[in-house]
């Protein structure tokens, strides 16, 4: 991953050079021309004030890069970078006028070719010369400065788009392993199992399973297709199947749930709750002979959610290389970039804790 990086990095580097050389030494070329056909400059003195020309510009407008690299001004939006871009364009322009200025000023008194009145103009009525400049200097740091944040404008698009794809190609990977676990023969064969014994016991119950596990699998097609669905959504999913799963295990599952009624309204991974809850079942109630209390608990840390699962049992040394938690960590990933955190650990009394901390998003 920092191999890639650097790979991006240093050709993005490798661009910006390549823009700054040519774009000042064509823009340079006009000036070129002028100061040998219409200033009579030797071609000499033409080359190096065309030289100097381009250092110069390429001087002022990587100081300005440098400067906005390291405030991270690429990363603000427009209407904060605007009110940061036009005291700096003035600063811009008025570096300009005055470095060519001196420029110019500096070979008008060393030229021999130059006469007395030419000297004169440039000493006692500068702003004939300066005021010029200073609006060569506003168009070209403009264009400049239009171009170099709208490329990184651009850039950042880019890279969101991308983003956004790899977050959609996860999350449809997370629908359809969550539709196969809910599919896979284990759990139709358990849940249509207590569905037909209790048919003859209890028809309304019947009825009630059937309901749930046609949500369940409902939920599972065709709610996920947003990247992100409301934590009351998410809830709603997950009292169904545990309440399909009571059906199982009867009286050996006990359900514990808290949640905070402020963030229901917050938007989440969608699957997300109902995978550690799931896997709390799974690898841990299911394992033990009584069975056990599971213990859902969502609140509030700031202007974080934290959402833990603590389940009986004990924690398998190989459970990071479940598919569902591995793709669970990678969607963390890409959605919060790296604000959100995931961890799954043994803790006392021989329990397990799987504890998701995420930020707020209403």
């Amino acid at each position: 991953m920092t191999k890639t990086l650097n790979i991006a990095q240093n050709k993005s580097n490798s661009l910006y050079w390549k823009c700054q050389f040519f774009g000042w030494g064509l823009v340079s070329l006009f000036w070129f021309y002028i100061a040998l056909f219409r200033d009579d400059f030797e071609l000499s003195d033409a080359i190096i004030n065309y030289i100097f020309d381009v250092a110069i510009c390429i001087a002022i407008t990587h100081a300005y890069r440098t400067m906005a690299v390291k405030r991270k001004w690429n990363q603000l939006n427009i209407k904060d970078l605007i009110w940061k871009l036009i005291p700096a364009l003035i600063i811009l322009s008025i570096m300009f006028m005055i470095i060519m200025n001196i420029k110019t000023s500096i070979y008008i008194y060393l030229a021999d070719r130059q006469n007395d009145s030419i000297k004169e103009l440039f000493v006692w009525n500068p702003f004939f010369v300066w005021n010029p400049v200073l609006i060569t200097g506003l168009r070209h740091m403009s264009i400049w400065l239009l171009a170099y944040h709208l490329y990184h404008f651009y850039q950042r698009e880019v890279q969101s788009t991308k983003m956004n794809a790899q977050l959609s190609l996860i999350a449809k990977q997370a629908q359809f392993d969550n539709l196969s676990a809910q599919l896979n023969p284990h759990f139709l064969f358990n849940s249509l199992n207590s569905i037909k014994s209790l048919i003859i016991e209890n028809p309304k119950i019947a009825r009630r399973a059937v309901d749930l596990l046609s949500d369940i699998l409902r939920s599972s097609l065709y709610e996920t297709q947003d990247s992100t669905v409301s934590l009351e959504e998410e809830m709603g999913l997950v009292k169904d199947y545990v309440e399909l799963e009571k059906l199982r295990f009867e009286e050996r599952l006990k359900f514990n749930l808290e949640v905070d009624e402020r963030l229901n309204h917050i938007r989440i991974l969608p699957l997300s709750i109902q995978l550690l809850v799931e896997n709390a079942l799974k690898h841990g109630i299911d394992k033990q002979l009584d069975g056990g209390t599971l213990e859902l608990s969502i609140k509030k840390e700031g202007n974080k959610a934290v959402i833990k699962v603590v389940n009986p049992g004990t924690l398998n040394i190989e459970g990071d290389n479940r598919i569902g938690l591995k793709n669970l960590k990678n969607r963390l990933q890409l959605k919060y970039k790296g604000a959100a955190q995931f961890e799954i650990n043994q803790i006392e009394n021989e329990s397990v804790l799987a504890k998701l901390t995420i930020p707020i998003i209403e």
